[in-house]
């Protein structure tokens, strides 16, 4: 197993050879604060943002190239949570909610997903930009945590067996550590047969599985725990082969020169008509909640 990986802001993946398995492993703490300090969410919906960067960055990491990014996107009526947008590209995490803080006031402290969204559904979508390949998995946003909305994804999307589990936490001095970890089943390697043919019941993975299922929030969400140490516990039966590493770090897209050319392609009356009195067009970043205002003339 490799040593010396970083404990914070770093998504590492690993093999379990002899048993067919795959996964991978995410730790957030400076880039996540970077993401929740840029809002003034209450705590559960910090929780639920942190949770759902933290699976935004399991599954982007697994991208082959640096131009690919993946987005993860829940949506819904009815619930307290009314848009959640999380993704991933190139080591660069983001995300924000928008919610109705009315029905908010009105769920229990410790909510179940029916209880943040109503009805809804979970897009997960993975833009591949070498290849120009685009491919969206659309689940209906059920079961009692986020985690059990992406199992459903991966067994009725990607036809493979899947264990997910995501924590955070807010430490005594206001940080915030949250973590995850994806175990994946492939029983005729990486590049076998159809993954329909998968069994839940496989002998391997139920060994893999029943192992997996035993690691804690506390540990995923420990600033102190290295992540080698997690994966001993959890697999010390079996050779485990780390891989290097991937560095995360908070990242928006958004800057003046940008926001400037898109505008730029729209039509002058158009343009005029984004103005306000004092002759400026004002964009807002909901990813950074940053404001970037543009003078009319000067474009």
């Amino acid at each position: 197993m490799a040593s010396e990986i970083q404990i914070l802001d770093t998504a590492v993946g690993f093999a379990i050879p002899e048993r067919h398995a795959r996964g991978r492993i995410v730790r957030l703490g400076p880039a996540l604060d970077a993401v929740l300090g840029a809002h003034g969410y209450p705590p559960v919906v910090e929780k639920l943002l942190a949770e759902a960067i933290v699976l935004a960055a399991l599954l982007g990491s697994t991208l082959k190239h640096d131009e690919g990014q993946l987005t993860l996107q829940a949506q819904a009526e009815g619930g307290a949570i009314e848009l959640m947008v999380a993704d991933y590209r190139n080591g660069e995490v983001r995300g924000y909610i928008r919610h109705d803080p009315l029905r908010l006031a009105e769920i229990p402290a410790d909510p179940s997903l029916f209880a943040l969204f109503g009805r809804g559904y979970l897009a997960i979508t993975f833009d591949q930009a070498v290849t120009g390949e685009r491919y969206q998995g659309i689940v209906p946003l059920e079961g009692g945590s986020l985690a059990e909305a992406a199992e459903t994804y991966f067994s009725q999307s990607e036809q493979l067996p899947s264990l997910v589990r995501l924590a955070s936490r807010r430490l005594p001095d206001g940080r915030h550590v949250a973590g995850g970890l994806l175990v994946q089943h492939l029983p005729e390697g990486e590049e076998g047969r159809d993954r329909i043919h998968t069994r839940l019941d496989h002998p391997e993975w139920e060994h893999v599985h029943a192992l997996a299922q035993t690691v804690t929030a506390d540990e995923l969400a420990d600033p102190d725990l290295p992540i080698e140490t997690i994966l001993w516990r959890l697999f010390n039966e079996d050779e485990v082969r780390t891989y290097p590493g991937v560095s995360l770090a908070r990242g928006c897209r958004c800057d003046p020169a940008h926001i400037r050319t898109v505008i730029a392609r729209f039509p002058p009356d158009e343009r005029a008509g984004m103005a306000d009195e004092q002759g400026e067009i004002h964009v807002d970043c909901e990813f950074c909640a940053k404001r970037f205002s543009l003078a009319l003339d000067s474009i």
